[in-house]
């Protein structure tokens, strides 16, 4: 399915037109309590909130591959999740990432395999269109790594023409160059299984005429597998990666392997460690997804309570879905993970701010329930800073072993909404996960999520890193909410690690004004939380650089008066701020403005407008395209970029109750 231009016009045509600019403060006032109840009547009894992620359908194909490769799961369920599936095929016979995008080779491939496994036969209709679309585009070998290798294990690709994840990598000290705290958190989760995966080549063949032989161009027999050298540039990293490749491949078939047993016996124990005190491995969808075929290629059995535990984590991302009038088949779908500690930090500081009274039990139970997730156990973090306490959060339930300062700062942010009877413990958790934040500040002065100067742009050259999150860089939008934290707690300008991350800030601004949003979409999301960040720490607001990102924001708005942009502007950055408008994201470019100052703009006023014409009669926002079974949420929340996004539920809510709550506090300053 596709948002075409038209539809988008059509979108803003028929908008409502307004009568005057400026919203009645009276009509403000009521939208702001309205969303307060809405939020606290969605509050958990045990005080957190946490709202449904959703992502693309290739959860759904993993998820049939998985129990289709181990011969388990309820086939009821599976069939269901085919349905969920083929509810996001494309007309052009693609699945994409993202609504409204441009089919993704990997993710059509992946589906169509589920498909011709779930029972579709070649000729039918989907699958003609989905075939020619696959084979106009690359066919099979086109594919990321990820998909290979999973194909692999179905007899559909050979293992030896997929890049090598070699197990031996996690014997590399850790002051060795290419050691495997070197690449970010999630790759790291994901790839330690999948090179148990890899020296195990599990093997299910399945049967002919669930086989996927046609989608190689020219045929399997004549398809052209293996990577090849760059002629044109021989003396480069990446010629360096394919020949190391090669070589490891024969060794391979040759079994000249005198590191591996020790390498699994060591791969095996990194797992087995970081499944407690966790919700899964690393608590996110495809880490767990290889971890439970991990343990079963090293041997546990299927009763064995690694893997059953494994599973049940894994089976808890799931959310079933009754028949409907728009859609008559009951469906099921997975989760790429879950968020009650980031909802539940958004959400107790978007009330905090809107008004709700700083001893409100509601809000002192969302407190503790924070308090009581506080990390206090070294995770992979500790490899590149050793000497710290722990402290800090995590974005799930349980994630021990990788908290993230972006959470971490979000929390402390809602801490300081409450007046918690434990003052002197809350305090103590504070300072903790203060100290835990400096100690994770990169060398350049800015933030990334997970691990410390995690920079090397080597590994982007290795072939197996075609996912496109290597690497956990340090990013402007994690920078800035980290100063708007910094000054909640005392912190200033005069701190030299303060003015080192406005520095980084600033150096990294694009030059139309505005800056890139690597967890949000995109610069609308980048921008509001740098100009936030900014504000609050005292940097003037007249400055050029603060003044230029807010004409910025003025320049995209959509004509119906709100803000909206695209995933696509990660692959064509040069369309920024270009979109469908979206709750969430005018919310942010509302955010932005006024932390620039601006309370007094037309692009203000109609964005206010936006948000109330378009609150539901309980006090919500609807973020959602498309009708019946093709209704689907607007993804505003970027996983990995040009790669992985998905839709936070609970952006469309707690956003526009932050922007109406900071609009009303600048009317009330300028009266």
């Amino acid at each position: 399915m596709s948002l075409s231009q038209e539809s988008q016009h059509a979108a803003h045509s028929a908008a409502p037109r307004f009568g005057r600019i400026d919203a009645d403060l009276a009509d403000v006032e009521s939208s702001i309590l309205k969303s307060r109840e809405y939020l606290l009547s969605h509050q958990h009894p045990e005080g957190y909130w946490c709202g449904e992620l959703e992502a693309d359908a290739m959860l759904e194909a993993d998820y049939i591959f998985l129990h289709t490769l181990l011969e388990s799961g309820d086939p009821g369920r599976m069939q269901r999740a085919f349905v969920e599936m083929m509810r996001y095929q494309n007309e052009d016979g693609s699945w994409s990432i993202y609504p409204g995008g441009p089919g993704n080779i990997s993710l059509t491939v992946k589906c169509y395999s589920s498909g011709k496994i779930m029972g579709l036969t070649a000729d039918e209709p989907c699958m003609v269109k989905a075939r020619e679309w696959i084979l106009a585009n690359g066919g099979v070998v086109a594919c990321n790594t990820f998909t290979k290798m999973y194909l692999c294990a179905l007899g559909e690709y050979d293992y030896d023409a997929v890049p090598a994840v070699p197990p031996e990598i996690v014997l590399f000290p850790n002051w060795f160059y290419f050691n495997i705290y070197e690449i970010s958190s999630w790759s790291r989760s994901i790839l330690v299984p999948l090179a148990i995966l890899y020296a195990k080549k599990p093997f299910k063949k399945l049967r002919p005429e669930q086989g996927i032989d046609e989608l190689f161009v020219g045929g399997r027999a004549t398809a052209s597998l293996r990577l090849h050298i760059n002629r044109k540039k021989l003396l480069s990293w990446r010629n360096f990666f394919i020949v190391l490749d090669r070589l490891m491949h024969i060794a391979e078939a040759v079994h000249i392997r005198p590191l591996r047993t020790l390498a699994l016996k060591r791969a095996e124990k990194w797992l087995l460690e970081r499944l407690e005190m966790s919700d899964g491995l690393g608590a996110i969808y495809p880490a767990m997804l290889n971890a439970i075929i991990a343990l079963r290629c090293l041997g546990y059995s299927e009763d064995d309570p690694q893997v059953i535990r494994a599973r049940d984590e894994f089976e808890k991302l799931g959310i079933e879905q009754s028949a409907t009038p728009e859609m008559p088949e009951p469906t099921f779908r997975m989760q790429p993970c879950v968020s009650p500690v980031w909802d539940t930090a958004q959400a107790l500081f978007a009330l905090g701010e809107a008004g709700v009274p700083r001893t409100d039990p509601r809000m002192l139970k969302a407190a503790d329930w924070l308090l009581s997730k506080e990390v206090r156990h070294k995770g992979d973090w500790a490899v590149k800073v050793p000497n710290v306490e722990p402290g800090g959060w995590y974005f799930e339930f349980n994630n021990e072993f990788y908290p993230d300062t972006d959470d971490t700062a979000q929390v402390l942010l809602a801490l300081k909404q409450v007046d918690h009877p434990r003052e002197r413990y809350q305090y103590e958790v504070a300072q903790r996960a203060i100290d835990w934040e400096f100690a994770m500040q990169c060398k350049n002065g800015g933030w990334g999520s997970f691990d410390k100067d995690n920079t090397k742009m080597i590994f982007q050259y290795i072939p197996f890193a075609d996912h496109n999150a290597m690497l956990d860089p340090p990013t402007v939008d994690i920078t800035g909410r980290m100063l708007e934290m910094l000054a909640a707690y005392g912190f200033t300008r005069d701190d030299k690690r303060v003015q080192k991350a406005i520095d980084f800030i600033l150096k990294e601004q694009e030059p139309d004004g505005s800056w890139f949003g690597r967890w949000g979409v995109n610069y609308i999301y980048g921008t509001f939380l740098v100009l936030r960040g900014l504000e609050a720490i005292g940097f003037d607001q007249h400055e050029p650089q603060v003044q230029q990102a807010a004409e910025w924001i003025r320049m995209v708005q959509n004509a119906d008066g709100g803000w909206g942009e695209s995933c696509g502007t990660y692959d064509a950055p040069d369309t920024r701020g270009e979109g469908v408008s979206t709750p969430s994201q005018t919310a942010w470019a509302m955010l932005a403005l006024l932390a620039a100052g601006d309370d007094r703009s037309d692009s203000v006023a109609k964005g206010v407008r936006w948000l109330l014409e378009r609150q539901l009669a309980d006090g919500s926002w609807d973020e959602s395209m498309g009708e019946g079974a093709q209704r689907q949420g607007i993804i505003t929340g970027t996983g990995f970029p040009k790669v992985f996004y998905l839709a936070y539920t609970m952006y469309r809510q707690y956003f526009p109750l932050l922007a109406l709550t900071a609009y009303k506090r600048a009317m009330g300053r300028a009266v």
